[in-house]
């Protein structure tokens, strides 16, 4: 018995006009889209068709990938196809807890624009930077982080892949831990473009105002185990709150996720959502790995096999 996992879209797989051809073509697709915008109030697929600069501003690009996402795992759901298991990059937690039955989608919608506009203000562009590291042991990127901490916040932000490693925070101190990393003999440091040093301490005050969000959210039971990112273990569903109130300011766990999800047999995996990146990252964890994304038509169309 073969187990499948959905994999939800993290913020920075957006771009302009996705979603477009399933919107226009699978009436589930545009209703949910239409139910985003009404909630949100403006006009979501005309902004995801025509707005580059908003699309890519944090408090408008949360709402737009949660949708497009839903939308799909919705035109997913009525084609029959249904998760043994659900995780999501950061801000795709939420894509998979509305997946999962445990938050109602509207109040995913209005959960996800406050955590944008609070993750947008606690970090404001150029406050912070992050860079990837490749092919480094994750003890010498913590301990570059450690010896970096006297000049300000670095932390590692994302543990992607063992071989993929996120760091970030104040600029000096993430420029301290490049330098302390390139002398220790790193070769490839990416710096990413990202509007904030997201999952790190420097977003504490966001994670106040969200904790201060989710207070008023109902969620339901899990009809579906969710791993989650934070402590890369099933959640829980009177622990929802504590675990999103801290996820935006701790590190990803995604490569423990995805170990966590093998180990109660799951062996395909489907990206749902934008791009093609947690598809990649689980090439990467493990090659014999069965991947599948929908993202468009055509992606849909291969993996039904049309």
């Amino acid at each position: 018995m073969t187990k499948t996992a959905f994999l939800f879209a993290g913020q920075g797989a957006q771009y302009l006009g996705m979603g477009r051809d399933l919107y226009e073509h699978y009436p589930i697709v545009k209703e949910t889209i239409d139910q985003a915008s009404q909630v949100l109030g403006y006009d979501l697929r005309d902004l995801i068709d025509t707005d580059e600069t908003k699309l890519n501003q944090t408090r408008y690009t949360q709402p737009a990938i949660l949708a497009t996402s839903v939308a799909i795992y919705r035109l997913l759901k009525e084609k029959g196809y249904l998760p043994d298991m659900v995780a999501g990059l950061s801000l795709g937690e939420y894509s998979a807890l509305v997946a999962s039955g445990a938050l109602d989608f509207e109040d995913a919608v209005a959960l996800v624009a406050k955590r944008g506009a609070y993750m947008e203000e606690a970090a404001p562009a150029g406050s912070g930077k992050m860079v990837a590291v490749l092919n480094t042991p994750v003890e010498v990127i913590e301990e570059a982080c450690e010896t970096a901490s006297k000049v300000g916040v670095v932390t590692p932000a994302n543990y992607n892949t063992p071989s993929q490693i996120v760091i970030g925070g104040e600029v000096a101190a993430v420029d301290r831990a490049v330098e302390l990393l390139q002398e220790v003999g790193a070769k490839r440091l990416i710096p990413l473009n990202v509007s904030g040093p997201f999952h790190t301490a420097l977003l504490e005050p966001a994670s106040q105002q969200l904790a201060g969000a989710l207070e008023g959210v109902s969620f339901a039971d899990f009809t579906c185990p969710l791993v989650g990112n934070t402590e890369a273990a099933v959640m829980e569903k009177d622990r929802i709150q504590e675990l999103l109130t801290r996820q935006v300011k701790e590190p990803v766990r995604f490569y423990e996720s995805i170990a966590v999800m093998q180990d109660a047999g799951v062996t395909n995996f489907i990206e749902i959502g934008p791009g093609k990146v947690l598809s990649g990252f689980v090439k990467k964890i493990d090659k014999t790995a069965q991947l599948a994304n929908v993202e468009d038509q055509a992606s849909l169309d291969a993996l039904l096999g049309n």
